[in-house]
């Protein structure tokens, strides 16, 4: 049999990753979106997601990539992904309407013979409410993380497939699509699948919730997380690839999704979701470290601080502002002068009435009583601790992750907050 084409239907975040993944591993993508204008600039280069590799990647293999909004372009392809970005509201629902209609559109393009695959993230009961008579439909797992999507989507840890019948063979051009990854397959009924993908997102969860929650104790016991954590991840069964770095809350959407289905499953069947709603306050608590922090250390001595800010997305290396926990703690500076700095996400994001925009990490500091390293850029880490004590005018330093050398920091007499780790 020769190679499968492959067909990604919706340009976004997960579609278009997955689609030069796909085209690194050798297949012809059909990439198709119903925006003209995307599918235009996509063509040209233009890419409207910031990722690792990402451009580079799209680059090499632009001979195996055509990007399309016609419809019947599908038609070359065997295997068809439908890979929309599905939004969710402020309490985690998502937002099924954009799936459906590209579902639908698709539809229109797809051979008879060819297998249709949702890749996007959907509540349990999606996929199976979707099947009807002559339509090849599965569901698969996605894999996405944002700052690492390329990675995730090259080298899966596995695939997990939503099947009508699990006992039955994967159509033969999905089974070579997915064997050309060299991962384990598992195959299973689509609800499983579908609850797969929640059950992995809780257990990240939980591990995040354990950090979150020792890492505070720590800041009031003189204990130091960083020096916990590896312990643990040397213990099988927890091990060296567990989600134990605290941060601030759950951001993103796509965990808070999950959580949110959750509770609402359990209330609709009378389950018990008491830890998960646990859960979802915890991150509440932690996504105010900053502020909290702000009001203990600095405010009782200097009422009206000049704050700075470095990063606006929720996380390193994506644009993406969903739940920030930079956002929530600006959301709380309205009263304070405020300049910050992230290199892709612009200054109108900010949700501050005069919130200045500088151009650089270090002109953000200058003149700030208080500099807080919201975001782990990697960018930041090259920060020279000296320069910014320089360009402060004060000296109080919230990092929470730990971005800048504490020694450095000592050194140049910054008073430094960190997650975990007593003020020093």
């Amino acid at each position: 049999m020769s190679a499968p084409v492959i067909g990604y239907a919706g340009m976004t975040h997960l579609g278009l990753n997955s689609a030069v993944a796909a085209a690194e591993r050798g297949f012809s993508v059909v990439c198709f979106d119903p925006d003209a204008a995307l599918s235009a600039r996509l063509a040209k280069g233009e890419l409207p997601v910031i990722e690792p590799d990402l451009a580079e990647l799209r680059a090499k293999n632009a001979e195996r990539l055509s990007f399309t909004s016609l419809v019947d372009a599908l038609k070359r392809c065997d295997v068809v992904y439908v890979a929309p970005d599905v939004p969710t509201d402020d309490e985690g629902k998502s937002d099924l309407s954009g799936i459906d209609a590209l579902l639908r559109t698709v539809q229109e393009g797809l051979r008879a013979d060819a297998t249709l695959v949702v890749l996007s993230q959907v509540p349990p009961g999606f996929t199976r409410a979707r099947q009807k008579p002559g339509l090849n439909l599965y569901y698969q797992v996605e894999t996405l993380i944002f700052g690492r999507a390329i990675e995730r989507a090259l080298h899966p840890e596995r695939y997990i497939v939503g099947s009508p019948d699990p006992a039955k063979p994967l159509p033969p051009a999905f089974k070579a699509y997915l064997d050309a990854f060299a991962c384990p397959i598992l195959t299973m009924r689509f609800e499983s699948a579908e609850l797969a993908k929640i059950a992995i997102n809780c257990c990240l969860v939980s591990s995040i919730s354990v950090a979150n929650t020792l890492a505070e104790l720590c800041e009031g016991i003189g204990a130091a997380w960083h020096e916990i954590a590896p312990a643990l991840k040397l213990d099988k069964r927890i091990g060296q690839y567990a989600y134990l770095a605290p941060g601030l809350g759950i951001a993103g959407g796509n965990l808070e999704r999950d959580l949110a289905t959750v509770c609402r499953i359990a209330e609709e069947v009378g389950s018990d979701a008491g830890v998960v709603q646990a859960w979802i306050a915890n991150s509440r608590h932690r996504r105010d470290w900053a502020w909290r922090t702000l009001e203990r250390a600095v405010l009782p001595q200097m009422p009206s601080p000049a704050i700075a800010v470095l990063g606006l997305a929720y996380k390193e290396n994506t644009h993406s502002i969903k739940n920030s926990p930079s956002l929530a703690f600006i959301r709380h500076l309205g009263a304070f002068a405020l300049s910050a700095y992230d290199p892709v996400v612009p200054i109108s994001a900010a949700p501050h009435p005069h919130a200045h925009g500088a151009d650089s990490a270090l002109a953000a500091c200058k003149g700030a009583d208080v500099l807080a390293v919201m975001t782990p850029w990697p960018e930041f880490k090259s920060l020279d601790p000296a320069g910014i004590a320089r360009a402060m005018r004060g000296r109080v330093l919230l990092d929470p992750y730990g971005v800048l050398d504490a020694a450095a920091c000592a050194r140049a007499g910054l008073m430094r907050y960190t997650l975990g780790v007593g003020p020093g």
